[in-house]
């Protein structure tokens, strides 16, 4: 049994933990709120210099824009051209150039970002368009980092270093994009966010990678940098710009600095929960039959609330947290097909959207593995299934525990699963009483409260007694 002065040393860590986590909630919001002002700067910029000619463009049914509230665009300008005429071997140049084109629209493709088009010596790329998400800062940071990495390969003949040099400038803000309909340039972008990102790079060292203040807030806890000033920006006054020097040591691989390792795929996972929350949510809204008054999407944003806080009370990894996260969020989708057996179903839909995330067949296997355990009536086999049953049971000892707990009786009437109001309170209180938490966090939570559920329910089957007669 746990001593005091243990108990009293591990709730104090928790205090500290809970402390640290609200610092960088405070730091999160205070980013949100900086790029937030910097979108609203752009789209009065934008709309300020280009809405006329937008307007014209949106009157055409062939021409349809569509607004990205975020997208990523990088700007890559070729060095070299001027010396062709020197070199003895230019054709041999221009086919080793043609074959880095081919190799940056390969890495473009592994990081789902399509290039818009090619002027001359310079290309311009934009990654949340194909696909619209919140990774897409870093998705392009990373295509940014294996482009140069492989024009630094490509020597000619000899040569003690390669010929052609690339700087890239990157920006991220609202664009405007049009589907145009041709095989190999599919897109076309307009917007201020474009122009930014074309004068960082046409402003940076030839080899470099600057990017925006506005792209550095979103992607700084994956990367090191250098601050390298400002530039002025055509209406915009100046833009600061970071340098990106490389992915941050704890997140690679100390063999390869271009190799991620799993920490960075956890906190990149962190981010993308967000984007898969949202189309998972938006399913279930369309889905979801509208008898269920408990299994609704706010039981589903409890349960993952739930699982985070128990879960770092628990001393869980971050790793742990996300696929707890995941099943939390998954765990009763498998309503849009079926009542019955709904784990299974939710346990499906997992796997098909997970895997279109990029997540290892280990990973899926555990989200689902957790997903059934909160098949009823719970018994977890490890801390993981013992946090999840916890949290999806976690209405038991909560203060609204009677309204909701009416919700669920509704959805179980109108479903033809309970007889009257009695004998749910009557199934309830014989459950309650039986029941109890896996985990310490929640023993320490809601215990108390549940056992004044119990006292409440108890009141309510002697007042229907007393009604009767």
């Amino acid at each position: 049994m746990e001593s005091i002065e243990d108990y009293i040393l591990r709730i104090t860590k928790l205090a500290n933990r809970n402390k640290e986590l609200n610092e960088q909630l405070h730091g999160l919001v205070s980013r949100y709120e900086i790029i937030q002002r910097q979108n609203e700067k752009y789209l009065n910029l934008l709309s300020e210099h280009s809405y006329e000619e937008l307007e014209e463009k949106l009157k055409s049914p062939k021409q349809k824009l569509k607004k990205f509230k975020m997208a990523s665009v990088l700007f890559a300008n070729f060095h070299g051209f001027d010396e062709l005429s020197k070199r003895m071997n230019a054709q041999r140049l221009i086919d080793t150039l043609d074959e880095l084109y081919r190799e940056f629209d390969k890495i473009a493709k592994k990081h789902h970002i399509i290039r818009i088009k090619t002027i001359g010596d310079s290309f311009l790329f934009a990654a949340g368009i194909l696909e619209e998400n919140r990774t897409n800062p870093v998705d392009i940071v990373m295509a940014a980092l294996e482009m140069q990495h492989v024009a630094k390969k490509m020597i000619v003949n000899g040569d003690k270093e390669a010929f052609w040099k690339v700087s890239i400038g990157i920006h991220t803000g609202p664009v405007f994009g049009k589907h145009t309909g041709k095989k190999g340039i599919s897109y076309t972008i307009s917007g201020e966010s474009a122009n930014v990102a074309t004068r960082i790079g046409r402003a940076t060292k030839a080899g470099d990678i600057n990017i925006s203040v506005m792209t550095y807030e979103l992607v700084k806890e994956f990367f090191e940098f250098e601050s390298v000033g400002e530039i002025p920006v055509k209406y915009n006054g100046s833009v600061e710009m970071h340098k990106v020097l490389g992915v941050l040591p704890g997140l690679r691989s100390d063999k390869d600095p271009l190799e991620i390792n799993r920490t960075f795929r956890v906190k990149y996972g962190l981010i993308q929960f967000l984007d898969i929350e949202e189309e998972l949510l938006d399913i279930m809204e369309k889905r979801l039959p509208p008898t269920l008054y408990y299994h609704n999407i706010k039981h589903t944003i409890d349960v993952i609330t739930e699982v985070e806080l128990i879960g770092w009370a628990e001393g869980l990894r971050d790793e742990d947290i996300l696929l707890l996260k995941l099943a939390a969020l998954f765990h009763d989708s498998g309503h849009t097909i079926s009542y019955k057996d709904h784990e299974e179903h939710g346990a499906q839909i997992a796997r098909d959207i997970l895997t279109n995330y990029g997540y290892s067949e280990n990973q899926i296997e555990t989200v689902c593995r957790l997903i059934m355990a909160t098949k009823f009536p719970p018994s977890p086999k490890d801390k993981l299934e013992e946090v999840i049953c916890d949290s999806d049971l976690d209405y038991l000892g909560r203060s609204d525990f009677i309204p909701v707990s009416n919700l669920l009786y509704k959805e179980l009437k109108e479903n033809n699963m309970i007889g009257s109001i009695d004998e749910w309170n009557m199934l309830q209180l014989n459950f309650i009483r039986k029941h109890q938490y896996f985990t310490e966090t929640a023993r320490n939570l809601r215990e108390v409260n549940k056992k004044q559920q119990i006292e409440r329910i108890k009141k309510l089957l002697k007042e229907s007694i007393d009604k009767e007669f």
